[in-house]
């Protein structure tokens, strides 16, 4: 995903991303991108985590913050309100 971001950072509107990965974790993917598009809305998906809250998510950049599980409606709520804003 970063690699992709990193070739064609205009062709990306919205990131979500899960805190868990392998690899990397979401917080550290999400900084990697905000260094390249800092206007770039992020969603990060996480369920019960004490590597990261919601306000420390905010505090790093990222806009949107969910946890899992949550309901599509949720998600597109929360999509809207980031690309409609």
């Amino acid at each position: 995903a970063l690699k992709a971001f990193q070739e064609n950072p205009d062709f990306f509107d919205l990131i979500i991303t899960d805190m868990t990965m392998p690899q990397i974790t979401g917080d550290k993917l999400a900084l990697d991108i905000l260094q390249i598009k800092s206007d770039i809305p992020i969603i990060l998906c996480t369920g019960f985590s004490e590597a990261i809250t919601e306000e420390k998510a905010a505090s790093m950049g990222i806009q949107g913050f969910i946890m899992k599980p949550f309901l599509i409606k949720d998600l597109e709520e929360k999509i809207d309100a980031l690309l409609n804003t």
